[in-house]
């Protein structure tokens, strides 16, 4: 009888095994009677459910029945122990009838159940509850007879229903997985039997597992009856109820049947994984071998321009894109084969090697038949590529070649042969560049061969290398006729750098003419302080003319070149028509002003000679007598000097009538003041020596003017000191301030002479 039976019977506690002992170790059942009615048909289905759990060894101990009749009457309670003979008379040793204190005392006494022992079977007492200690000690009592044993009936309940779920579940599941393992084993001993793969257990075995645990757990822990709670942890499914050694037992045996049932299902998984990479092994090698093999080999060809080899390169992804999805199913089978053999199983690792060496061998072989077919595009792709650019380089270096050469100026003539240089040299590093990759590329085809039926199979290029040396020749001549025409252009060009740079000399040494002629003008104003610096001023003079005359040939010369260069590149002269006549005007002008300046040079140095003729002649200062000059010098001297002055006022008229005077106004100012400074000096020594007598009789009547300039003096402090004499001293200072101005007069007469000396 199951629990689930009888649940609701079970809920009312009509009796129940409350786990306490008698004295001789014997269960106690306690049937509680109430006031209401009790069916006598639910309390023999209880005794029947509660008397079926206890062991063998603990019945033949005896039960002990207290029969709680304080809430029941008479009547009910003479019913109850009656049943008792009818239901337990074997096992019951004692009953204990709880009677009210006061309420049965007179009805007892027609009715002993002592006297009916032999008829019944078992000893019956009527009993006080606080008496009842005397046969079962307190301790063995729940708490409604003064007891302090724990129970809670719908805790033991609720946990008797687990325990028979965990049985009858964990019984059935262990028949299950005894009858798959026996299958299986038969099947493995019969090898030409296939396995009955889909009976599998009703229950999972996981779940049923962890539910006996947990049952245990709580059997060993003793928790049934709320031990947290305070008094005797006691549970009336211990040992002596078979509760917690009919868990272990049904555990350990679900535990080795579900040992070997995962085994089984181990094996089965291996063999099903198995026979799974068997299938894909065979899938992928078939395959490969079939449409991928084939669909390479009816793709040789390299294109014959760089948009067909790009065509063929898209065609290629597409099939290394299909080759790609079966490849990522070798490296997934790869794995599972690499999971299987480190398991170990000795009898499956001959086939899986088997398995993992034909898969690797075709994958690698095909994986490298597409790598050497991209590797091939790739480089005639390059190759095409390099083609299209070199002739594109010829094609723009030709239209150079072809267009006309009109620069502006030999600059733009140098950076044209520059960049004309740079074309050839980019153009003849892209032909060694095609050269080498049209090399690989050949390279890579003969080394090319072809899988069919395991075989490799070499493939006929000969049409592809043909058509690699024809661009590479083709390109060769286009370059050579290139060359030819760089050579003749840069012939050409140079002559018109050669003619430009002659243009350009021409033009700079107009200009240096220039600069010459207009620093003669400026800067070359002196005209010397004496003879001697005048002659060194004409030397150089002549040296700067030489220099000037250098200039004006070479730029004669250059222009007779450049005239020369055009009749030669068969062009009109350019700015030669230009540069010559203005060549020959500055040339003229500096002519005619280098012979203003050597006719003013020659005129200074005459000058410098006679007045330095006079001044040495008829000075003192040699320790001799002054010589007497002769009066012609004299003369020469201011003739020259202003002939010279006035020629300084004059400017350099040119041929074309233009006029320019020599430095600035201040320039000629000064070198005009200095000729007159030495005229002046000539005649003021002309006139020194006429004048010296009269200067030395000046000088005898110098000391008595002195005499009487102190005696008026020392008169004029007397009557200053004197107040009333300051009338006369008015006087007296009036003719001292006469004195005074004469003295005056004679002292600078006297420093006039000493200067002229």
């Amino acid at each position: 009888m199951d629990a689930t039976n009888i649940l609701p019977i079970l809920k009312k506690r009509l009796a129940f095994l409350s786990g306490g002992k008698d004295r001789r170790s014997g269960l106690i059942l306690t049937i509680p009677l109430c006031t209401e009615q009790t069916s006598m048909e639910e309390l023999s289905s209880t005794l029947d459910y509660l008397l079926g759990i206890p062991s063998d060894k603990c019945k033949a101990r005896g039960f002990t029945v207290i029969v709680d009749g304080r809430k029941s009457q008479w009547n009910i309670v003479k019913t109850v122990v009656l049943m008792l003979q009818n239901v337990i008379p074997a096992e019951v040793s004692l009953v204990c009838v709880v009677k009210p204190d006061e309420f049965w005392d007179k009805k007892v006494t027609h009715f002993c159940f002592w006297k009916e022992k032999d008829r019944l079977g078992f000893e019956v007492i009527l009993v006080s509850a606080n008496k009842l200690t005397r046969y079962i000690e307190p301790c063995q009592l729940t708490d409604e007879f003064g007891g302090s044993l724990v129970y809670d009936h719908i805790d033991w309940v609720n946990k008797r229903l687990v325990f028979e779920k965990f049985t009858k579940e964990s019984s059935s599941l262990l028949d299950e997985l005894v009858v798959i393992n026996d299958s299986e084993k038969s099947s493995q001993l019969d090898k030409e039997r296939p396995p009955d793969c889909n009976f599998l257990p009703s229950l999972d075995p996981e779940t049923v597992l962890q539910t006996g645990h947990e049952l245990l757990s709580e059997l060993q822990q003793r928790r049934f009856n709320g031990a947290e709670g305070g008094g005797v942890a006691w549970s009336p499914m211990d040992d002596e109820l078979l509760a917690q050694p009919q868990v272990m037992k049904l555990l350990d045996s679900l535990r080795e049947q579900y040992t070997k049932y995962q085994e089984v299902c181990r094996q089965r998984s291996k063999r099903s994984q198995l026979e799974d990479i068997q299938t894909k092994v065979m899938q992928v090698v078939n395959w490969l071998e079939g449409p991928g093999t084939e669909q390479l080999r009816t793709q040789w060809g390299i294109g014959d321009s760089i948009r067909a080899s790009q065509a063929l390169q898209q065609k290629h992804e597409e099939i290394e894109s299909q080759h790609s999805e079966w490849f990522a199913v070798y490296v997934e089978l790869n794995q599972q084969i690499a999971a299987l053999l480190s398991a170990g199983d000795e009898e499956d690792l001959v086939e899986l090697k088997g398995l993992q060496q034909q898969l690797s061998d075709v994958c690698y072989r095909q994986a490298s038949q597409l790598e050497s077919r991209q590797n091939v595009l790739q480089s005639a792709h390059e190759f095409h590529g390099t083609a299209q650019d070199l002739s594109q380089q010829l094609d723009g270096l030709l239209g150079m070649l072809c267009a006309d050469v009109a620069p502006a100026d030999g600059a733009a003539i140098q950076q044209t042969l520059k960049h004309l240089e740079e074309k050839l040299k980019s153009v003849e590093g892209a032909l060694v560049g095609l050269r080498e990759k049209g090399q690989v590329l050949m390279d890579q085809m003969s080394n090319q061969t072809s899988w069919s039926y395991g075989k490799d199979v070499p493939i006929d290029n000969k049409d592809n290398v043909d058509h690699i040396q024809g661009v590479m020749e083709d390109m060769q001549l286009r370059k050579q006729r290139c060359e030819d025409m760089v050579d003749v252009r840069r012939l050409k060009m140079l002559q018109m750098v050669q003619l430009f740079k002659c243009e350009e000399d021409a033009s700079q040494a107009v200009e240096w003419l220039g600069e010459l002629l207009d620093a003669l003008l400026k800067t070359h104003i002196r005209l010397g302080d004496d003879s001697q610096e005048t002659k060194v001023l004409l030397e150089k003079h002549k040296k700067f003319v030489d220099v000037a005359q250098s200039t004006y040939d070479y730029g004669r010369q250059l222009l007779q070149a450049t005239v020369v260069l055009c009749q030669s590149l068969r062009c009109s002269t350019r700015s030669s028509g230009d540069t010559l006549p203005r060549l020959n005007r500055v040339w003229k002008q500096f002519t005619v002003t280098t012979e203003e300046r050597v006719h003013r040079l020659e005129m200074a140095c005459s000058f410098h000679t006679a007045a330095e003729k006079v001044l040495v002649q008829a000075s003192p200062d040699q320790g001799d007598l002054p010589v007497e000059v002769e009066q012609e010098t004299y003369e020469e001297v201011e003739t020259v000097g202003k002939a010279l002055l006035d020629r300084l006022t004059v400017p350099v008229i040119f041929p074309d009538g233009s006029e320019q005077y020599f430095g600035s106004p201040g320039d000629m100012a000064s070198s005009a003041e200095h000729i007159r400074d030495k005229m002046k000096l000539v005649e003021d020594r002309k006139l020194t020596l006429h004048e010296e007598d009269e200067e030395d009789e000046d000088i005898e009547q110098l000391p008595y003017q002195q005499l009487q300039y102190e005696q008026i003096h020392d008169q004029d402090e007397e009557l200053h000191n004197d107040e009333e004499l300051q009338e006369d001293q008015e006087l007296h200072d009036e003719d001292l301030q006469d004195v005074d101005n004469e003295l005056q007069d004679g002292e600078e007469l006297e420093l006039e002479n000493e200067t002229d000396t």
